[in-house]
This record gives C-alpha cells, structure tokens and sequence, in this order.
C-alpha cells in the first residue's frame, strides 16, 4: 500500500505563472508546424490554435491555456509523438525537470493530450533502467507532470489514445469534459506508476478499439461519476501490463474507487464494465522483465487489492436478434 500511495505524500507547490503578453498570444495562435512552447497563462476567448502546444520542464509550472470554447490542433494528424497538446519532463544532468499546476481550460482539442515524465518523446531508456530498482515508483512519481488540470475540455480523438497519463504522472484531475471520436485503443489511458487522478462528471461518446479506460498498474485513482456509452466495447479494465517495453511494473491497480458511474451500450452476453485483474499475467511479453526480485518481475499477476467499486449501473446493447 506504501507503494500505490507514494504519490499522495509527494507535495509540490504550484507556482502561478504569469499571464502571456499580447505578442505570446499572437505566436501562440499562428498557424504552424511547430510545436509553441508555453510558459504563460493563455485566455483565447474563442480563438482557435493551430499548431502543436507544449508545456515542457519545471519553467511551465502554473501555465494554463483556457480556450473559452476555441479549438485546438495541429496542421497534420496527431501522433504520440507530436500530440496536440504535450504536458513532458524534460531530462536534465541533475534528474528531471517536470511542470506542475498546468490547467488546460475549455478547448475542443482535435488528437489527443499527453502527460509524460520517463519516457517522454518515446524513448524508454531511463524508464527501463528505473525500473530495475527498488525506489522505482517513487522515483518515476518524483520525475513526472503532477496537479494537471482538464476542464470542460470536449477530446475529437483521430485514432491515438485522446487523454494519455503516463508513467509516474500524479494527481491528474479530469471534470466537465467529453470524449468523441474514435481512438484504436482507449479514451484514457492510466500507465505504469502513476496515482492519485480523479476522473468525475466527464461524457464518454467515443468509438475505441478496446476498453473505454485502462488502468494499468495506477493506483489511488478515483472514477465517479461519469457516463459511458461503450457500443459494445469495455468500460473500465484494471490490470499490470507485466514486462512491456522489458520495463517492470511496481505498483499494482490497487486501491481505486469506481462508483456511481452509468454503462449504457454494454455488450449483451458478455458486458464487462469494470474488470478488476483484467489480465493477471496473460501476455506474451510477460517474461520480458524476468531475473529481478520485485514487481512483475517477481510476479506477472494483477495483484489489484483494495479497490472499492459500487453504485455503477448498466444498460445493455439492444439484443442483435431482436433488431
């Protein structure tokens, strides 16, 4: 339990930054390629951007982009690599520099959000090496974006995953927003390590690959609240992604409440809303973590514990044969 709620004993401060100057604005706004890098507290009222947005290192604390209901995207489809809107760590001699306190505020964003600390930009290298420590989750906590902010925020997703919270990533908060569009795998995804976000009062109308949330290996999370119409698909999947990328997860799905959340569209023989150990080591790349005496090292099970679910209801898909 130590481990699952590291993150909640982390206490950072959440510098205010300061407001962006009508020549930020202005550069924020034109259209372009490249990414804007943001170390300012943006209000749009209703202008849209067109570019990359990235709010990197300990210098973007306190940023905010508040959209007053403008869009957010990029001039080609947004990757993994180049979302619409990346929230990173940045690598320095010392450790990391991570943002915190950033706030995006009332956007349509058009791809997809990312928050990031090991393995930022998409090398796992220092998440690897990590991993195969002991103070891992502690570590990997202490190098990423924590206290991010998503608000009213309606996700277009154009097949990549539209809300990713990555390694590490502590006290996400995600309220009043809704997820559209298609995603091949899920609306959000809760990775390795990370703790502590609260997903509330958010609509869920998006058409995914496979579950509508993930959480893997994250603990402490809370889901409440929310509405899913899953056309057919799953609602929300607990489990450790045991040995992927030969990276070990320590932390375990473990303590989380998912409660009162409403499943419309559920599949008719076989529903699946909340699957608490959703996997429990059935993967081919279990063994890849194998020779060390912790984590799914150790063990490629779930081990989700002290999860509490209750008050969520379920409305199946309509029978096919009865079409």
């Amino acid at each position: 339990m130590i481990d699952v709620l590291a993150a909640l004993a982390i206490q950072t401060g959440t510098p205010a930054a300061r407001a962006c100057t009508k020549a930020e604005v202005e550069a924020l706004t034109q259209p372009s390629a490249e990414p804007y890098r943001m170390m300012c507290r943006a209000v749009l009222s209703g202008r849209d951007v067109r570019r990359p947005v990235l709010i990197e290192g300990s210098e973007a604390s306190g940023a905010a982009l508040d959209c007053g209901g403008g869009r957010v995207e990029t001039p080609g489809e947004a990757t993994t690599r180049i979302p619409t809107i990346a929230i990173w760590s940045r690598r320095e001699n010392a450790g990391w520099s991570r943002p915190s306190g950033v706030t995006v505020r009332d956007c349509v964003v058009a791809g997809n959000i990312r928050i990031w600390g090991m393995g930022a930009g998409g090398s796992m290298r220092d998440f690897r090496a990590s991993s195969r420590t002991p103070d891992h989750t502690r570590a990997a906590q202490a190098a990423a974006p924590t206290q991010v902010r998503v608000e009213r925020v309606r996700f277009e997703a154009t097949g990549t995953i539209p809300l990713y919270v990555g390694p590490g990533v502590t006290r996400t908060t995600v309220t009043g927003s809704t997820f559209a569009g298609r995603s091949t795998s899920t609306a959000i995804y809760l990775d390795a390590e990370s703790a502590g976000a609260e997903i509330r009062d958010n609509e869920f109308d998006i058409r995914t690959g496979r579950e509508q949330i993930a959480v893997d290996g994250s603990g402490a999370n809370r889901i409440v609240d929310n509405r899913f119409a899953l056309h057919g698909q799953g609602g929300i999947f607990l489990y450790r992604n045991c040995g992927e990328d030969g990276v070990i997860r320590h932390q375990t799905p473990s303590y989380n409440q998912i409660t009162d959340n409403v499943f419309s569209g559920a599949a008719w023989l076989r529903p699946r809303t909340v699957v608490v150990g959703a996997r429990e080591g059935r993967r081919r790349y279990c063994g890849d973590d194998a020779g060390w005496p912790y984590g799914s090292s150790a063990d490629d099970g779930d081990g989700a514990r002290g999860n509490r679910v209750s008050g969520n209801r379920t409305q199946r898909a309509i029978r096919p044969w009865a079409r």
